[in-house]
């Protein structure tokens, strides 16, 4: 009996190593409740996604419709119907943006639920090794003489080393184990982190959606207050907006080659940066996109192509010019119906346009430098500058080649 008592602490840490792998079962409830939990969140997670797919195959639907819409003729009610479906898509789009926010936050809950789980069997097997490492060491300090002297018979001695032997190899493939769970646990603590970083940038996408959605609604309903239901009046407003974009048109082509010839004439295109790849910088501090270039969601794309990309910008944000050049036209509005605008003349046939400018800070002739202020944005509804048709704050940023609009994301500075 002396013998087996004497063995007892080594069996009951052992059968602590044992009984703890992957999670705790020295805590049955517990862990069964974790589980529980787990299998509830990851069902939610399901439901979640199964909810975005749904929602997904609503837009492309609205995205049928428009593009349908935009086939039919140019008339009040089609128009009216086109932004209704706008208003829809992007009511939609929120929803969408919602919901992926609340299956990532279920993610990192479930997340949440398995790293504390994770932490606590660790900390357990670390505290078991610990207390076994010691009584190891404690015997192994003991010479084999030693241990041969206070043992009664061979057959003793050598159980008892056989014993050790056992206790050694546990111990490794318990080691072994924790190094496993330790792994496991850094990945998810990683995933977590993956997640709440896709969770903060959905919220700044939501806030923007959402801002969206206000805008679509306003362009329905300023519409309307325009037209006050007439046909006839849609007809003259839109027959005034092709007309004015024609003469923006014509105004930007001719005033650019003219610009261009002085320069070269004066040799002035020296003062300018030269850059073989051409890039640009961007020309607010947002990087948010209302309307990408020729945009097939554009609602007034059937009246005239949108040659640009909208940025988002609040009124009387700072505009930078994206690269060196001289101020080919700088168009300057006293009413709300007018389009203000600035163009620059840059090297290797390229140049720039910023539109609904509510203040304009250089003239023309005038050579800017990369990131100098030329102005503030504009584009709120009924103020200075607006023009006609828009429904909100932004920059109407135009990137042209040898005269002949091109995308400009193929030419702004990237973020990294």
């Amino acid at each position: 009996m002396s013998r087996f008592w004497r063995y007892v602490p080594f069996l009951f840490l052992l059968l602590s190593l044992i009984w703890l792998p992957g999670v705790s079962y020295s805590q049955e409830g517990e862990t069964a409740s974790s589980k529980q939990d787990l299998i509830e969140l990851n069902k939610k997670i399901e439901s979640k996604r199964q909810e975005v797919k749904q929602i997904e195959r609503s837009i492309n639907e609205y995205k049928r419709r428009i593009a349908g819409t935009k086939v039919e003729a140019i008339s009040l009610s089609n128009q009216i119907g086109l932004l209704d479906n706008h208003v829809a898509q992007v009511g939609l789009d929120v929803e969408l943006v919602e919901q992926k926010g609340e299956a990532l936050a279920l993610e990192i809950e479930s997340l949440n639920v398995s790293i504390e789980e994770k932490e606590t069997v660790i900390e357990k097997q670390r505290d078991i090794l610990s207390q076994l490492l010691r009584m190891l060491y404690i015997q192994e300090q003991r010479s084999y003489l030693e241990v041969a002297l206070t043992h009664d018979n061979l057959s003793q001695f050598y159980d008892n080393l056989q014993y050790l032997k056992t206790i050694d190899r546990s111990l490794g493939g318990s080691i072994a184990s924790m190094k496993k769970h330790s792994l496991q646990l850094k990945s998810e603590r990683e995933q977590r982190e993956d997640r709440q970083i896709r969770y903060a940038a959905l919220a700044k996408e939501l806030e923007q959606k959402k801002k969206d959605l206000v805008e679509q609604q306003f362009a329905k309903e300023d519409l309307l207050a325009q037209t006050r239901s007439s046909e006839l009046t849609f007809k003259s407003l839109i027959s005034s907006l092709k007309s004015q974009y024609q003469r923006i048109e014509n105004d930007i082509t001719g005033i650019e080659q003219e610009v261009r010839r002085k320069l070269r004439e004066q040799d002035k295109f020296k003062n300018i940066e030269e850059d073989g790849d051409f890039i640009l910088s961007w020309p607010t501090q947002s990087r948010y996109i209302t309307a990408r270039f020729r945009d097939p969601s554009y609602p007034y794309r059937h009246i005239f192509e949108h040659n640009a990309v909208d940025i988002r910008a609040a009124h009387g944000t700072p505009l930078k010019a994206a690269a060196s050049g001289y101020v080919g036209r700088a168009r300057h509005c006293d009413s709300a119906s007018c389009y203000s605008y600035v163009m620059l003349v840059h090297s290797n046939g390229m140049s720039t346009v910023y539109g609904h400018m509510s203040r304009i800070t250089v003239s023309q002739d005038q050579f800017v430098a990369r990131g100098d202020v030329i102005g503030y944005s504009g584009g709120t509804p009924g103020t200075v500058g607006a023009g006609p048709f828009v429904t909100g704050p932004h920059l109407h940023f135009e990137v042209r080649k040898d005269g002949i609009p091109v995308n400009p994301i193929a030419y702004l500075m990237k973020d990294y």
